[in-house]
């Protein structure tokens, strides 16, 4: 942020942007707006949106709004509630736009045609097929009225201090008709160019129109989840079942799913059983089963069953809200490879001109044939279009993020999906990760003289101060026993190791062994959990070792599987945990992991990954978003596991919507699809102007050929963009 004070809160403005035709005009756009104070602003030319972020101490929406304007583009501010609008004003300038192209094509034609009859019969190129005047009659038009769009654009553009695309082609066109015309009007012998400018301008139009068509595809992934939300829902009011617009529903409402229907919010089960279909969220489609207590989610279907949920979520706090807000940042914000492409853009118009200029010098100078000089510096302004370099990143990003939010993989903004694929090791946090994340107590070991039961008894007491998984697991076991517990008094807690309280009277400690035996506890020369893959959980009173609790969190099905994936991708998987390093061996072997870091406090988690960043790789992290975030800021790029989570999406620079590692593969297989595909856009985009630019300079392409040449060049961009529509998410 350019002026914003270091304390200063920051906003965020969405700004729809009407009129851009160029990455010279994206360019412009966010180069007035940066240099408002307090403002940093990144403008997408596919998506039509400037994403603003500014001190609003420092400067309001208005007057960002104004710069917009006063840059010479339409500017409205865009919200979920003006999304309809936006659609409707897009469909109806696209609609007038192809009523134009048809003019133009009506009046094209006849000038086209005569250049294939003098070529088909052998006739002198230069003779004319159709009468000057009516070539005159037929071309204006197609410069003046269809053509004008052009020279608003462009004097627009050099009244903001730049050029674009529409500077171009209005110089361009505009030369081959006015040599055309003097030509004309003075009776002059020499070759008329109407049926170049008309073309080219009538070509021009024609690949704006596929551009924009192609363009609406790679949005498709926001309609179509926009579109899932159903419109009504099921609701109890008085003891009836009414039926209610979706937008009228607050908390607590309770709503009826039946068999078949949509989850219309999101909500809490209050009665019956069903299983839900919830791909549109995870990209799972197997069905999970929902009971009361369980969380249901907008959009997703329901089953069989009937299901009375209360709501917990509605309007722009619902998940698909959630998602569709992460989905839309991440396809506005702008990847570090584009900075290249912008640089280019920002002094491409005015070096094309030069261009043009030189070459019409040159070629008077050296053939003498003005009207080939002239032909020649048209056919330069003409097929040098900065469109494929705006379009080449921001259509893939769009594509590439919607793909991933139809399996689940919901990235952040551009540059979390540029650094994915340059990860050299993945830290993975335990529990939860590789993990399924629900200890259960799986044996026992107590020391002589004690009973099983009272060692459970003891321990689950003093775990009631504690919120630590593994101590709502021998909670829930003590409980699930029927044992009577007690609340413990004077607790006194040391993080991630362990806790001493009282109990009745009585000063137990319970924790790992290894902290216990810090603590002066003397530690059983038997240990049959040594090599166990579960956690050993010890309490001891007065220095005395009374017994050990195992409690294992079973490995996910997946997991396994997953790092062996991760493994083949080229990524060094590195496992983080608390266990002791005999525990952790165990678990990673199981897992497949080859390295792993024991005995690593939550709070060292952080250090654990700077410490894998000092050798120059790129360290990426996966955790549940919560507990882990220091870890995941302190990462190159983090991964949130864990559905249903706001914190999790709001903490990470990728949140995976199902519980599983593989989702990471998954991320890293599309940042490399997506990365590879901007690299092939970028490639064509440059290596176009380098070949097209130069050839129109030494007289090898002609007007025409070049106008339809630009006008297809950002066609095969996006084109090639909506490739990445055919990559799916390994089941």
């Amino acid at each position: 942020m350019t002026s914003a004070a270091p304390d200063s809160t920051v906003a965020t403005v969405e700004i729809a942007v009407g009129g851009m035709t160029c990455a010279a005009c994206s360019a412009r756009i966010e180069k007035q707006l940066n240099k408002l104070p307090g403002v940093e602003a990144a403008v997408n030319l596919a998506a039509e949106r400037a994403h603003v972020r500014y001190a609003p101490e420092l400067v309001d929406v208005d007057k960002i709004l104004a710069t917009v304007v006063k840059t010479g583009f339409a500017a409205t501010i865009s919200t979920a509630d003006t999304h309809d609008e936006e659609k409707a004003r897009k469909l109806a300038a696209y609609r007038a736009e192809v009523k134009r192209f048809w003019i133009a094509a009506a009046l094209t034609l006849p000038l086209v045609g005569q250049m294939f009859f003098m070529f088909g019969s052998g006739a002198d190129v230069h003779a004319d097929v159709l009468p000057r005047w009516l070539q005159f009659a037929l071309a204006t038009p197609v410069q003046f009225w269809i053509g004008w769009r052009f020279y608003v654009g462009g004097f627009n553009a050099i009244r903001g201090g730049s050029g674009n695309m529409d500077v171009l082609v209005a110089l361009g066109t505009s030369m081959a008709w006015l040599y055309s015309t003097a030509v004309t009007a003075l009776g002059l012998h020499q070759h008329v160019y109407f049926e170049a400018s008309a073309t080219v301008i009538t070509l021009v139009l024609m690949g704006k129109i596929l551009e924009a068509r192609a363009k609406a595809k790679t949005s498709a992934a926001i309609e179509e989840l926009m579109k899932l939300q159903p419109q009504t829902a099921h609701v109890e009011r008085n003891g009836t079942l009414v039926e209610v617009l979706v937008g009228t529903l607050i908390p607590g409402d309770v709503f009826v799913v039946r068999a078949g229907e949509s989850v219309p919010v999101d909500g809490e089960v209050v009665d019956g059983s069903s299983s839900i279909n919830e791909a549109m969220l995870t990209g799972e489609s197997l069905p999970l089963a929902k009971n009361p207590g369980d969380k249901v989610f907008a959009a997703t279907i329901n089953g069989d069953g009937l299901l009375r949920c209360k709501a917990t979520g509605v309007g722009s706090h619902t998940m698909l809200a959630g998602i569709i807000r992460l989905v839309e940042q991440a396809q506005g914000s702008k990847a570090p490879v584009q900075r290249l492409a912008d640089r280019i853009a920002a002094i491409f118009v005015p070096v094309v001109t030069a261009i043009a200029l030189v070459t019409f010098v040159g070629w008077w100078w050296y053939d003498g044939d003005f009207t080939y000089a002239l032909i020649n510096a048209v056919a330069v302004l003409v097929i040098a279009c900065p469109c494929a370099l705006g379009l080449a990143t921001p259509t893939a990003i769009m594509v590439g993020t919607g793909q991933g939010a139809r399996a689940g993989v919901l990235i952040r903004n551009a540059q979390a999906l540029e650094l994915a694929e340059k990860i050299d090791v993945l830290a993975v946090d335990k529990t939860g990760t590789l993990t399924e994340g629900r200890p259960a107590v799986a044996d026992s070991f107590p020391a002589a003289g004690v009973a099983g039961r009272e060692l459970l008894r003891l321990a689950a007491s003093l775990e009631l101060a504690s919120t630590h998984p593994l101590a709502a697991a021998i909670v829930a076991r003590a409980k699930a026993e029927g044992l009577e517990l007690t609340m413990p008094q004077d607790v006194e807690t040391t993080a991630g190791r362990g806790l001493a309280g009282s109990v009745a009277g009585r000063r137990f400690m319970i924790g790992s062994p290894d902290w216990l035996a810090g603590q002066g506890v003397p530690l059983p020369e038997s240990q049959p959990w040594r090599h166990a893959t579960f956690s050993v959980v010890a309490l001891a009173e007065a220095g005395r070792w009374l017994g050990a609790i195992g409690v294992a969190d079973p490995l996910r099905q997946s997991s396994r599987e997953a790092v062996a994936r991760l493994q083949q991708l080229g990524v060094e998987v590195v496992m983080l945990t608390g266990d002791n390093a005999a525990t952790a061996a165990a678990i990673a072997g199981e897992a497949g992991v080859a390295r792993f870091e024991a005995n690593v406090l939550p709070g060292d988690k952080a250090a654990a990954v700077q410490k894998l960043k000092a050798g120059g790789k790129r360290v990426g992290m996966a955790g549940d978003g919560i507990n882990d975030a220091p870890a995941l800021a302190a990462a190159d790029v983090s991964f949130a596991m864990g559905a249903g989570s706001d914190v999790a999406m709001e903490a990470a620079d990728v949140t995976l919507m199902r519980n599983d590692l593989k989702g990471v593969a998954d991320a890293i297989d599309l940042s490399r699809a997506t990365l590879a595909k901007i690299r092939q856009n970028l490639f064509w985009a440059f290596i176009y102007n380098v070949l097209g630019i130069p050839a129109a300079a030494l007289g090898l392409l002609n007007p025409v050929i070049a106008g339809a040449a630009m006008a297809m060049s950002s066609v095969s961009v996006v084109s090639n963009s909506l490739l990445l529509k055919r990559w799916r998410a390994e089941k």
